[in-house]
């Protein structure tokens, strides 16, 4: 999730000099109204009553410019942090084309090729498995994006809608979504909340759409197909548990044996894997700051020099714009708003369990192609 700095606002303008300590009841209200009716004014400094008119007519110019002062202060006030709705158009619309995205590539079976030969007979034939995979894939996003959308809401945190993003031109249709928030209003403790928050809501969905796709697998199907998926930490446990018919340990699931349950739990997996790695501003990163503070950078580096040689050695370049992105953003968590704020043992404990999130979730080697 980015953050946003709104630190940089103008000044208010300054009370005049003499009118600052002056409570509500010194002053007037405004002439012609009873003012002189009021039991705190008058427009006699003589103890014995007797009239001056020149301090009653001094008191109200004195009056009329403390006014006009403080209305001018809560003007530049009001002016300097203007009220700015969430966008409602721009998330709204982004859904609704990952939606769109999201049912083509079910509905062409997850088929990397964007318009086959048999378009047509290929969409009627499967627009079921389109329907069902957006529905689960949705599921699990926008469930983890409402878990960090109702934690800036429980802390105040001014943020944006979740933003979908649409990729219909690949196997999974969506590269999943994010959340604009102003962490610098974020102390230690709200931002290890918003952090985790989303990838704990979005495993709640995952885990047992994941469950119900191994469950409909039939691994006795010939197993053929343009690439095969590898199968993270969980799903290879889920698998050997639940057994389904034909599986073999170790048993890869080629393009022709998948389903729509399945293929939504995996990208469900494999997107809470990535956002939980300990970097940049990931959700990972978020939790690993918010744990160890700025120890947390070396960290961060540690792991992206180890990400960059995997990536060299086992020439798998997919993961090379994951990478760059990173590196764009930086590696390094910027500070929260209070990064002494306790976080108490039981955030400590569950947050330290969390780091085990993309060992159980990340699939490293992504698609299997043969040889």
């Amino acid at each position: 999730m980015s953050t946003t700095d709104e630190s940089n606002y103008p000044p208010a303008e300054p009370v005049p000099a003499g009118l600052e300590r002056r409570s509500p009841d010194e002053v007037p209200p405004p002439r012609g109204t009873g003012d002189r009716a009021h039991p705190d004014w008058s427009t006699s400094s003589d103890p014995g009553g007797h009239d001056d008119p020149s301090a009653g007519t001094w008191r109200e110019a004195d009056a009329d410019a403390l006014r006009e002062s403080l209305s001018a202060a809560a003007t530049q006030v009001a002016g300097a942090r203007p009220a700015r709705g969430r966008r409602v158009r721009l998330p709204l619309i982004l859904f609704v084309a990952t939606c769109f995205s999201t049912f083509w590539v079910g509905a062409l079976r997850w088929s990397p090729l964007p318009f086959p030969p048999s378009l047509r007979q290929t969409l009627v034939a499967h627009w079921s498995d389109g329907l069902t995979y957006m529905v689960c894939l949705l599921a699990i996003l926008l469930t983890h994006e409402m878990g960090h959308f109702l934690a800036t809401l429980r802390y105040r945190i001014p943020a944006s809608f979740p933003y979908f993003i649409p990729f219909p031109i690949s196997p999974i249709g969506t590269m999943g979504a994010v959340i604009g928030m102003d962490g610098l209003r974020a102390d230690r403790r709200a931002m290890f909340d918003i952090g985790l928050a989303g990838p704990l809501a979005g495993l709640l969905v995952a885990v047992p759409v994941m469950c119900v796709g191994i469950a409909r697998l039939d691994l006795t199907q010939m197993a053929y197909g343009p690439y095969a998926v590898d199968t993270p930490l969980f799903a290879r446990l889920a698998l050997y548990f639940i057994n389904p018919a034909g599986y073999a340990p170790g048993q890869l699931i080629w393009f022709s044996q998948l389903n729509p349950y399945f293929m939504a739990g995996w990208v469900g997996f494999l997107i809470t894997g990535l956002n939980m790695m300990p970097v940049s501003q990931l959700d990972g990163g978020h939790v690993v700051y918010t744990l160890f503070g700025k120890r947390a950078h070396w960290v961060a580096r540690v792991f992206l020099l180890s990400a960059i040689a995997f990536v060299v050695i086992s020439h798998q370049w997919n993961w090379a714009i994951m990478i760059a992105l990173v590196l764009l953003i930086g590696p390094d968590h910027p500070p929260t708003k209070n990064d002494q704020m306790p976080l108490g043992r039981v955030r400590t404990i569950l947050g330290l369990c969390s780091l085990t999130i993309p060992i159980f979730c990340f699939a490293p080697w992504l698609l299997i192609f043969p040889d």
